[in-house]
């Protein structure tokens, strides 16, 4: 009965069924999955919510480093990691110079606070329980010569396009985190770049060296790590006002639209949904719901970055006043990565410690006991939504070796997120030179994801994906139908391939899609 969805939506009850729903029905459960502006707004402010407790850690006194976290029998400070090997980490010539920047950073404002990362663990947790999806998407890695509003706008948009249609075609919430503010550093397979018998550094992204092939340029400089800094806080400024300013409001989904993509199969799509949407909030409005309220003209959204370069991470980590955890507040996600995930290493050393939600990379290298063995490093507690496993592997990798991961950690009762990042995998080089991903490699990753998620039994719990909001030409096919030959029309990336926004979009068509087939939903 209607006064029945009436009283649900007011109570921002989140109802996940099985059922097939009608548009009105699907309109209402996306206002759960886009509600809210509390990602940026202090813990004290936010109204009271229901919670899962997943968080509540005994208190830490202050100052405290000893068996942190709570049950680990190693002592844990912000700079504990100093004393384990650290991968891919830049050297730098003058101790004084890096000494400087790192004082520097140490007495700057934390970037993002305690009780926003804490709403994203609570939101995760839900994931983590088969309540949820994820999405991330962002640059390969951000450079300080593309920063422009425009350009996180465009990314944002996107962003909320793939959001909107992945809610309302799974009829369940959407966390939306976006691989920005932070995202600039990028791990290197070779520490030095050999160009016609010369050999400097390798580009390691903006926040360490600069990317012009000059021995001034290629310089490790520790000062550039402030740099990153302010243009990440700029970069959260930016998408706080997008997120709670007006701009995400639901009723604007149709100004969400990108110039480039109209006059596609795929903005044919969107358009249609977008119809539907707006019959809904026209619905919802004639039975007395207000639509002027938080949860549909703001969202939360979320950044996250690799963990990287650690100097920068111990300086912007801070103890919370109010519960005497360590959180890098640099982010409100981390993630390690692949080449970077050493059980005794200095990354894994570091994360341990931080309260922020985190991720870890895998390929088909991983075995299921190093998993294993990794999740009880960084998430000794087997806190709900504290630990996401991101599979990068290939589709045929990906189908022989992932059951077994999932059987290990089902085998183990561990509480985790499984989040595919389906590019990394699929990344090839031309006859020309150019470094690219096939969408239909991309595609079939994805599938070979949900199937092997249905066969197991758990739950596929996300996507990662590098792309952008520009009409780049750095990915073959897809909608955009872009193809080797084309591919030097609009290369502007500054590390790995981006799908454009087109594609992205396309990507979260197909997602929503196979959702709504493992819920019993008909087609979009």
């Amino acid at each position: 009965p209607i006064q029945h969805w009436v009283i649900t939506i007011k109570r921002r009850q989140r109802i996940y069924p099985t059922m097939r729903v009608s548009a009105s029905s699907a309109a209402f459960l996306l206002v759960s999955g886009l509600s809210g502006g509390s990602a940026f707004v202090p813990a004290s402010l936010n109204a009271p919510t229901s919670s899962l407790n997943v968080v509540s850690d005994p208190r830490v006194a202050a100052g405290a480093t000893s068996s942190f976290p709570p049950g680990d029998d190693k002592e844990w400070s912000p700079d504990s990691w100093t004393k384990a090997v650290a991968k891919q980490m830049p050297v730098y010539e003058d101790q004084a110079e890096l000494d400087d920047a790192i004082n520097t950073l140490n007495g700057v404002a934390p970037l993002v606070f305690a009780g926003e990362v804490r709403s994203l663990h609570e939101k995760l947790a839900r994931v983590s329980q088969g309540q949820g999806f994820v999405l991330m998407g962002g640059d390969c890695a951000e450079s300080f010569k593309e920063f422009h509003v425009n350009h996180i706008r465009d990314t944002f948009r996107v962003i909320m396009q793939m959001a909107l249609v992945m809610t309302f075609g799974s009829a369940m919430p959407v966390v939306k985190i976006g691989r920005m503010a932070g995202q600039f550093a990028k791990p290197r397979s070779e520490p030095n770049e050999v160009i016609d018998g010369v050999s400097l550094p390798s580009y390691r992204g903006d926040n360490v060296n600069k990317e012009e092939f000059t021995p001034e340029s290629r310089r490790n400089n520790p000062h550039l790590m402030v740099d990153a800094y302010h243009q990440s806080a700029q970069t959260l400024n930016i998408l706080r006002a997008f997120s709670t300013g007006g701009f995400a409001d639901i009723s604007r989904l149709h100004a969400w639209n990108l110039d480039f993509v109209e006059d596609t199969d795929t903005e044919s799509r969107y358009q249609k949904l977008a119809a539907k949407i707006d019959e809904s909030l026209r619905f919802m409005k004639a039975i007395g719901i207000d639509t002027a309220t938080p949860e549909f003209t703001s969202v939360d959204f979320y950044t996250a970055h690799e963990c990287l370069l650690l100097p920068y991470e111990q300086a912007l980590t801070r103890q919370d006043s109010t519960t005497g955890k360590w959180y890098d507040c640099s982010s409100h996600m981390l993630w390690v990565g692949e080449r970077t995930r050493d059980l005794d290493g200095a990354h894994l050393e570091f994360t341990r410690g931080v309260g922020n939600p985190l991720g870890v990379k895998v390929s088909d290298k991983c075995t299921p006991d190093e998993l294993i063995r990794i999740i009880e490093t960084m998430n000794p507690q087997n806190v709900p939504g504290k630990l996401s496993i991101i599979v990068r592997m290939g589709a045929e990798k990906l189908r022989k070796n992932l059951p077994e991961l999932i059987r290990a950690v089902q085998r183990e009762g561990k509480a985790v997120v499984w989040i595919s990042d389906p590019v990394h995998g699929n990344t090839r080089k031309t006859d020309t030179g150019f470094k690219t991903r096939d969408f239909d490699n991309i595609r079939a990753e994805l599938r070979a994801f949900f199937d092997v998620h249905d066969e197991m039994g758990s739950h596929p719990g996300g996507v990662h994906v590098e792309m952008t909001g520009e009409d780049v030409t750095e990915c073959t096919g897809g909608v955009s139908a872009v193809n080797d030959d084309t591919l030097k029309h609009r290369y502007n990336t500054a590390c790995d391939p981006r799908l454009n926004g087109s594609q992205a979009l396309e990507l979260a068509f197909l997602i929503a899609e196979r959702m709504r087939l493992r819920t019993g939903l008909p087609p979009l």
